[in-house]
């Protein structure tokens, strides 16, 4: 057996019309379908993404460390601009920013759903991992974005 790809995200939500929003007005992602509990995203490369389904409840409180999902990485842009546009969008939203790192290959923000899953926007500024699959590893530097 061999993964080609990751196919996409099923998220459980506590209020689906807020996340659902969210996922579409201020990340942009596309909603192919929304009806009985669950709203479909796609941005045109498979049928769908991003999956999400209403459970009702509180979001959970922010979490230490532990097995388990740590968060799940968008690619918005290919240059440090772009994710800094990103950057400036997401603050007048009011939306919550938790970090930016400087990957070597990417740059990226960290941010949090209205449900407090943790999102990395990214933007690919190098292709040497292409060459070199080892620089993904390259430690983490800090990152303005202002």
């Amino acid at each position: 057996m061999k993964i080609y790809e990751l196919g996409h995200v099923v998220l459980y939500v506590s209020n689906l019309e807020k996340v659902a929003g969210f996922y579409r007005d201020t990340l942009g992602f596309t909603e192919i379908h929304r009806g009985g509990g669950v709203a479909a995203f796609s941005g045109g490369r498979t049928h769908h993404e991003l999956l999400l389904i209403e459970v009702g409840g509180v979001p959970a409180a922010p979490r230490e460390p532990k097995p388990g999902l740590y968060h799940i990485g968008f690619k918005i842009g290919e240059s440090p601009e772009d994710l800094r546009a990103a950057y400036r969008e997401l603050k007048d939203r009011g939306v919550s920013i938790v970090g930016a790192g400087d990957h070597t290959v990417t740059h990226s923000l960290y941010i949090l759903d209205p449900d407090g899953n943790e999102l990395e926007l990214y933007a690919d500024v190098s292709n040497e991992w292409k060459t070199n699959p080892r620089a993904v590893m390259t430690p983490v530097r800090p990152l303005n974005l202002e």
